[in-house]
């Protein structure tokens, strides 16, 4: 639920749901039928280092042995499904790509660290694709807002992010070493997402590769496009039912108003003036539905936009003209402007 788009499912997130479904069942399979073949995809570091066995790293670092661990990861690929609709899938599959790469380097260097300062010999570690799964810690911490959803016992906010972060706390604490895996997806997630370091030009999907794949698993893996229509009252508190409640109401005030003035520009030709549609959200200064309309002169657009915002809704495959005025009607939000261009 943190985001507006929470609850749409999988869709426009095909990715994401091949790796909660194929792994989880796997793993299933392994944990029930074909226990034999497990120690195939053992994340065994003594057998890479040694005998290179590099196959064990593409075993090993996909498919998760403990159910545990599956239940968990699983859990957070269906919540950060946000980053697939908002990157596209081949974008996504790069970061995904890049910091397992990356995380599998990390993991030998930690290991070589910590029996180098600690005098601890470290075999193998748990074994499932959890190092990505930690790295996209770092995009959600930086760019999904922090909402106050209740508080408890007066003192102790509940956010809409707080249920990733105790998801994520649960993985780390499954096991003896997971805290490698989850320090290794956290440095790999920080390396691809800098700008200085550029990583994410040189470990990325080439296009060929990613058309493949869309022609043949997007078929099997894509989602239809939600309903409008959307359950309310499944939070499990009054402020959250509440919330829940208001988001679905701007998604129908949004969604009618884009409607309109989409069959204006078709008449008439132009933008869709965009200003008209964010001021319920800007104007919401805090997680409960203050009950008044913004004045006339609060609503007025900043003047400048950032340019490198607009590059990035360009290469989610948005025009310049209607990332400038998403950006401008939002107030510079590169979140709630993503968020509706990719609803509208």
């Amino acid at each position: 639920m943190f985001t507006s788009t929470g609850s749409n499912g999988f869709y426009k997130a095909p990715l994401s749901k091949s790796l909660l479904l194929v792994p989880s069942a796997i793993s299933i399979l392994l944990t029930l039928l074909f226990q034999h073949y497990q120690k195939f995809f053992a994340y065994n570091l003594q057998a890479v280092k040694e005998d290179f066995q590099i196959w064990r790293l593409v075993c090993g670092r996909t498919i998760c042995l403990d159910l545990k661990d599956t239940f968990c990861s699983s859990l957070l690929i269906y919540n950060f499904r946000i980053f697939e609709r908002r990157y596209g899938s081949r974008k996504f599959s790069s970061f995904l790509l890049g910091t397992w790469m990356l995380s599998a380097l990390f993991d030998l260097l930690l290991v070589e660290i910590t029996q180098y300062i600690f005098g601890i010999t470290i075999n193998s570690l748990p074994s499932g694709f959890l190092g990505p799964v930690f790295a996209l810690f770092v995009p959600f911490y930086s760019s999904i807002p922090r909402v106050q959803v209740t508080q408890v016992l007066g003192h102790f906010s509940i956010t809409n992010k707080s249920l990733v972060y105790i998801l994520g706390l649960q993985l780390l604490t499954s096991g003896s070493y997971v805290w490698i895996l989850a320090l290794s997806g956290l440095i790999s997630g920080i390396c691809y997402n800098s700008s200085i370091l550029k990583v994410h030009r040189i470990l990325c999907v080439p296009r060929w590769v990613a058309k493949i794949f869309s022609w043949t698993l997007e078929p099997v893996f894509s989602s239809a496009e939600p309903t409008n229509e959307v359950r309310v009252g499944m939070g499990a508190t009054v402020d959250i039912q509440r919330q829940q409640r208001m988001e679905l109401l701007d998604r129908q005030i949004m969604m009618s108003q884009v409607a309109q003035m989409r069959r204006q520009r078709q008449q008439q030709g132009g933008m869709i003036n965009w200003n008209r549609l964010f001021p319920p959200l800007r104007h919401r200064h805090n997680a409960n539905y203050q009950d008044h309309h913004p004045s006339e002169q609060g609503i007025h657009p900043p003047t400048e936009v950032s340019e490198e915002q607009v590059a990035r809704l360009m290469e989610m495959g948005f025009s310049r003209g209607d990332a400038l005025e998403a950006l401008r009607a939002s107030n510079n939000d590169l979140n709630v402007a993503t968020n509706f261009l990719l609803q509208h």
